[in-house]
C-alpha cells in the first residue's frame, strides 16, 4: 500500500532524528544544545501519539515511547526538568504521560505526572488567580500559556484528583476572556500583565498590542482540549459557557480566514506588507476546527473551514528539495519581553522580524494533527 506522502514526511524527519536532537527543534538545534524537556517537542511526541491512535502504526508509539523514556526516570524525575522554573510551557510535554503510562504500564510515567502536577500546585499566580507564563514574567498571561497547562491540568483532576479543582480551571478561562478578549473582533491578545508595569503593555489595560495567530491558535487548543477531559456533571453550566466560548473564538477566526483557507501571522491585520499567511497558526485552527466538529463542539458545516486550512497549508508551504519533503511558513518563535530585551515589544514590526522557517515542530506537530482528522474522514 503506498504511504500518504504526509506519512511519509513524518517518517523522513524520525530517520534524520536521536533522542537528543530532534530534526524539528530547530531553536535548540541553532543553538547546537540537546533537546531537553521542552513544549517543541512535547507537541511532536502528542502528534506522533495521535498519528498512532489514527494509523495503528506502532514505529509512531515506539519512537514517542523511546523519546520520553529517555528523559524519564526510574524515580520519576525527568532530564532537564525543573519544577522550580515555574515555566508553564515545560507542563506541555508532560500531556505525553498519560498516554504512555495506560499503554506501557511503566510506573516511572505515573510518577512524572504527579511530578509535573506539583508544579501546578505551586505555579506563581496572578491577583485574578490565573498562572504566571514563567517565574521570570511576573503578574503575566500569555494566552499560549493556557494550551501549555490547562489540559494537563484538568487531566490530571478528571483522572487522579476527583475533580476538586474543576472550578479553578474554569475560572482560569473565564479572567481570559473578561480581561484578554477584544469585543470589536473577538479575537484575544497575545499578553496581560496584571500588574500593568512592564514596557509592552498598555498602562490602563495591562494588555500587549496586537493578536498573534499561534497564541489564539494555541487557546483554541486549550479549550477543545480541556473540553475534551472534563466529566462535567456538576459543572454543567460552567462546561457549556466553556463550549460557547470556544464557538464564538471560532466564528471570530472565520471572518479572517483567506481565501486560500489560511490565516495571516497577526490576522486581524490581513494582507498589511509584510503580514504573510503563516503555517503553525494556521495548522492548528485547522485542527481545532476539524476535531471541534467531530466531537460535537461545532456545527457539521464548519469542517470545510478546516479542510480548506489544511488543503491551503499543503499548497503554499509543502514542497519536495532535493528528494525530501519540506513544511515552511513556520514562524519560529514570538514573545512579549522580558524586561530586559525590549525589541520583543507586541509590535506589528517585531512580529515582523522574526524568522521563518521549515519543518519546525511548532508547525509540523499541529499540521500533523490536522492531518490525523483529515485521515479520519
Amino acid at each position: 500500500m503506498q504511504i500518504p506522502v504526509i506519512e511519509q514526511y513524518i517518517d523522513e524527519l524520525i530517520e534524520r532524528s536521536t533522542l537528543d536532537v530532534p530534526v524539528w527543534n530547530i531553536e535548540k538545534a541553532k543553538n547546537g544544545l540537546k533537546a531537553g524537556w521542552n513544549y517543541i517537542d512535547g507537541c511532536m511526541i502528542l502528534a506522533l501519539l495521535e498519528t498512532y491512535n489514527t494509523t495503528g502504526e506502532k514505529k509512531y508509539l515506539d519512537f514517542a515511547d523511546a523519546f520520553i523514556d529517555h528523559r524519564v526516570q526510574e524515580d520519576g524525575t525527568i532530564a532537564g526538568y525543573s519544577v522550580e522554573e515555574y515555566n508553564i510551557d515545560n507542563v506541555n510535554a508532560g500531556k505525553t504521560l498519560f498516554q504512555l503510562y495506560d499503554i506501557t504500564g511503566k510506573e516511572k510515567y505515573r510518577k512524572a505526572i504527579d511530578l509535573i502536577y506539583s508544579q501546578i500546585k505551586g505555579q506563581p499566580r496572578t491577583e485574578e488567580g490565573n498562572f504566571w507564563h514563567k517565574k521570570i514574567y511576573p503578574n503575566q498571561v500569555w494566552l499560549d500559556g493556557l494550551y501549555m497547562g490547562q489540559p494537563f491540568y484538568m487531566e490530571y483532576e478528571t483522572r487522579f484528583n476527583d475533580r476538586k479543582h474543576y472550578a479553578d480551571i474554569f475560572s482560569q478561562f473565564a479572567n481570559v476572556v473578561k480581561y484578554m478578549r477584544d469585543e470589536e473582533t473577538g479575537l484575544y491578545y497575545h499578553g496581560y500583565d496584571a500588574s500593568k508595569s512592564i514596557f509592552w503593555c498598555d498602562k490602563e489595560t495591562g494588555l500587549s498590542k496586537n493578536f498573534w495567530l499561534r497564541a489564539i491558535g494555541w487557546y483554541s487548543m486549550a479549550l477543545l482540549d480541556t473540553l475534551s477531559k472534563t466529566e462535567p456533571e456538576g459543572f454543567e453550566a460552567e462546561y457549556e459557557n466553556l463550549k460557547k466560548v470556544f464557538k464564538e473564538l471560532i466564528d471570530s477566526l472565520l471572518k479572517y480566514q483567506d481565501e486560500s483557507g489560511m490565516w495571516y501571522q497577526l490576522p486581524a491585520l490581513l494582507g498589511k506588507e509584510p503580514n504573510y499567511l503563516e503555517t503553525s497558526g494556521s495548522a492548528i485552527l485547522a485542527f481545532s476546527i476539524l476535531r471541534g466538529v467531530r466531537l460535537g463542539f461545532l456545527p457539521e458545516s464548519y469542517r470545510a473551514y478546516g479542510v480548506k486550512a489544511f488543503d491551503g497549508i499543503r499548497n503554499k508551504y509543502m514542497k519536495t528539495e532535493d528528494g525530501r519533503l519540506h513544511l515552511g511558513g513556520i514562524c519560529l518563535v514570538a514573545g512579549l519581553g522580558p524586561a530586559n530585551n525590549e525589541r520583543r515589544d507586541g509590535s506589528f514590526a517585531y512580529y515582523m522580524s522574526e524568522p521563518v522557517v521549515e519543518d519546525d515542530a511548532k508547525g509540523v506537530g499541529p499540521f500533523l494533527l490536522a492531518y490525523t482528522e483529515i485521515r479520519r474522514l
